[in-house]
Formats: structure tokens, sequence, C-alpha cells
């Protein structure tokens, strides 16, 4: 590297794409003063050849800089660090590229054994869906062709308010709803309408990692806060960041622990939001998927002053190749919300909104959730049956009300991150707990999905590769 410039060299090791280092390792520097407002960084061309990397790689990370107002490209004078930093009293330490062992892997790739966030692929309702979506296809019009509503399908939008209105409590109007490509697409939104550079997030500790990737990336500054059986410590938050102006929690199914936010605690965070004239991003999952009694009410359910933006998604529920999630934000916002998406579409393709309409207004999709609910609780018991003969007392296995996946927790000073590596090495896709930490101390464990296991004798196939991988000394 050039003397004059911070060491911008990413780890080929870490999961973490390369871009998104080289990003990071940016905003580092400029945040630490090696690179000052007005100060010339390399040329794409230069840089590539320098790191050893693809043009497309770099030219990604600068595109990404660019677009959060960290570097300004001047033409033929080449690219600046922004000379607007230096009127900001900027000093927001730049997120950390924490190494990960398999959080990553699951984005792209194929099935694996026990990995998480798939529903169960083997009983979706393929002939059902292909039958609707050429029915739509068939009834194309012109105006079908043009270009979509940024909001999102209105008839997608109506029904997603009769919904919510019926299973989660929600009294909205489909003008108070947006359709985002997946549940990053509904943060990125609510990140370019509502975050300044520098605000203070309260996040759940353990917390979802791709939410804490794309939050700091967008400039939040992240408050840890810790989670036992009735979920967020909304008083540590008081204490930690009383002045926070976003907490974003999981209350029906705490990712990954599964515990709910109870009453008390849910009246705590609202009445914090309102004083405080903060948001609360309620992040909704896969509240669906309960096997004890009814779902729990949204937490939306009981916002009355307009401070929760609420976050569902299709890929627990149908599919994650649909891409498909939706936001609903307060009436207040409304305006502010649509001015963001019509700048920053998300294009949705329009035939797959169009279908999941009519799968949810035609009563497929109530049926399709029925139907799941009583497989899921199945396949959970043929993976939890095959984990207690196989472990014993190993691995303690706490069930909780809901969700499509288990934490498995160990013994204090196992190295869950170690063994996750083990296991996935053989094909498997289990979590390590550790890697959803933050600062909290946690025992170790192992998180797994249970929906794609079709059946008894193959949780115990899976269980007992993951037995001999855990017990191997080294890599196989």
């Amino acid at each position: 590297m050039r003397n004059d410039l911070p060491d911008l060299r990413p780890d080929r090791a870490e999961g973490t794409p390369i871009y998104l280092q080289l990003y990071a390792r940016f905003r580092r520097a400029i945040a630490q003063g090696q690179l000052r407002p007005g100060d010339r960084v390399p040329a794409v061309r230069a840089l590539a050849s320098e790191l050893n990397l693809a043009r497309g790689t770099v030219e990604a990370a600068y595109q990404l800089l660019v677009s959060e107002g960290y570097l300004m490209p001047r033409g033929p004078a080449g690219t600046v660090v922004s000379p607007q930093l230096a009127t900001h009293a900027y000093s927001a330490v730049a997120p950390e590229v924490v190494p990960q062992t398999s959080f990553h892997a699951d984005v792209g790739s194929a099935e694996r054994p026990l990995q998480l966030g798939l529903p169960a692929l083997d009983a979706f309702p393929r002939a059902l869906w292909t039958r609707l979506a050429a029915r739509r296809l068939r009834s194309q019009s012109g105006n079908d062709l043009a270009y979509p509503n940024a909001r999102g399908d209105a008839g997608l939008r109506e029904a997603i308010a009769a919904y919510l209105g019926v299973s989660r409590g929600i009294a909205c109007s489909a003008q108070q709803v947006f359709i985002t490509a997946g549940h990053r697409g509904s943060l990125d939104l609510i990140c370019r309408t509502l975050l300044e550079p520098g605000d203070a997030c309260w996040f759940e500790d353990p917390g979802y990692p791709h939410a804490r990737l794309l939050l700091e990336g967008a400039g939040a500054r992240l408050v840890p806060l810790p989670v036992d059986g009735e979920g967020l410590r909304v008083d540590v938050g008081l204490q930690r960041a009383a002045n926070a102006r976003f907490a974003v929690v999981t209350p029906s199914h705490q990712s990954p622990l599964g515990v709910s936010l109870s009453l008390p605690r849910r009246l705590a965070l609202l009445d914090w939001a309102n004083a405080a004239g903060a948001w609360v991003i309620e992040d909704d999952y896969d509240s669906e998927y309960r096997y004890q009694g009814r779902p729990l009410p949204a937490l939306k359910s009981l916002d009355r002053q307009g401070r929760v933006l609420y976050a569902g998604t299709f890929s627990k529920v149908l599919f994650p190749g649909l891409r498909l999630a939706y936001l609903v934000v307060p009436e207040s916002q409304v305006a502010r919300f649509v001015r963001s998406a019509e700048v920053f579409q998300q294009h949705c393709p329009a035939l797959s909104q169009a279908t999941v309409a009519d799968f949810l207004t035609q009563g497929h999709f109530a049926r399709h959730l029925r139907r799941m609910r009583n497989l899921y609780a199945l396949r959970r018991g043929y993976l939890t049956d095959a984990l207690h003969a196989a472990f014993g007392d190993r691995l303690r296995i706490d069930l909780q009300a809901g969700g499509i996946q288990l934490l498995a927790q160990l013994d204090a000073g196992e190295d869950d991150r170690a063994l996750a590596e083990r296991i996935n090495a053989c094909g498997i896709g289990v979590h390590a707990l550790s890697n959803w930490t933050l600062q909290e101390r946690h025992p170790p464990g192992l998180l797994m999905g249970f929906t794609n296991l079709a059946s008894a004798e193959q949780a115990r196939d899976v269980v007992a590769r993951m037995k001999a991988a855990m017990q191997s000394p080294t890599l196989p």
C-alpha cells in the first residue's frame, strides 16, 4: 500500500463480502481522521490493481460510499472525501467487519439440512402457485406492462391490510402499507426516510446479524441491550441511551432466543418511544408459527401514538425466493415514505405481487398456514427427539411456543463457533449463537432450523452426522 493511505487490504478469510470490507475500512479511516474532508482517494483502477481486486469490487464499495455521502466524485479531478463532512461533528466509529463463520453462507446457497430461515420448500403448493401466476399472465392488460406503483400493488396492499386486521390486531389502511424487496428492503426504506447518520438505535443482543449490518451500514449507532426471559431489557435501554431515536425488536418471537416480549415491557417500550419521540421497528418475521395457543397480538396493535413501524415478510410463510415483504408505517409518516419509495424504488416484480394478492384473497394463504403449523410441529418433534437421543444432556433445548428454529445450549466454555464450523463442513447449516451477539455474555449454543426435515429417519441421520463432526478433533 502507499505510505499515505490507511491499510485497506481486505481479509479473504472472512465471510463478509470484499466490497463491504473495503467500504467499512474507508469509513473507519474517515472516522479516525486518517482520511480527511477533501482528501483525494485512489482511482478505481489504481486501487483495484494495488489490492489485487476486480474493478467491479472497488466500484461497488465506492458507489456505496458516494451514495451515503462519504465520498464525492469530481469528474476528471477524481474522487475525494466529501468536504461537507468538515461541517459536521462527525466522530461516529465506523462499523467493524466482524468475522463470521456461517450466517452469510445461507444467502444464495443450496439448501442444507438444519439451515435457518427456510420454510418447508417441499410442502409449498407449487401447482396451485403456477395456476395463479398463469392466470395473471393471461389476463394482463397494457397498463400492467407499465411502470409499477412505487408503493406496491394496490390489490396486495389491500389484502395485507385486511389480513393484519384479522390476524395481528393491526388497524391500518392500504395507504400505510409499502411493499418491499425483503425484510432488508423494509429496513433500507426506513433508514432512507427517517435515519440520520449517528442516530442511536436500541438493538437486541443477541440479535439478527443481517439487520445489524444494514443498520450500521446506514450510519446507525447501535446500542446493544440484553434479552432475558421477558424479552428486551427496556430498563437497560433507558440507562444506556434514553435519547435513542430507534429501537429494533422482535417481540413475538425474539430472534434468536425465541422468547416473547412481555406485556409490561411492551407498554414500557411504547411509553419510552412516545416520550422520546423515537421510532420502534417491529420485526414480525415468523409470528404465524405458534404451536401453543393463538399467535400473540403484534406490538403495533398497542400503538396509539403512531411510533411503531411494523415489518412483515413472505419469506418465512411462502418462500424466500419471492423477495417480498411489507412495511406498515404510521399514518402521519405516509407522505414521507411515499417520497422515499418514489426515489428509491425497489422494483418488486409486479407478477409476483399480483399472485400473492390472489393467494391471500382466495383463502389459500390461511389454509397454507394451517397446514404448515401442523407440519412444523411434527418436524420440530423429529429434530428434538433425535437430539435428545444422540446428545442427552450435552445439548439443552428449551422449546418455545413458536418459531421455525431451535436453540440448543451448550456447556459454558464450549466453543460454539468451532463446533459450527466442523458441523457445517459436513454440509449442514447450523449457526453459532456467539455470532449473533455484540457484547452481552451468553451461554454458547447452536441454532438449527427444522422445517425441511421430512422424516424422523432424516432427522436421526443429520444429527448422527452432526455428532460425528462435533466429536472430531479437526475439520473433515
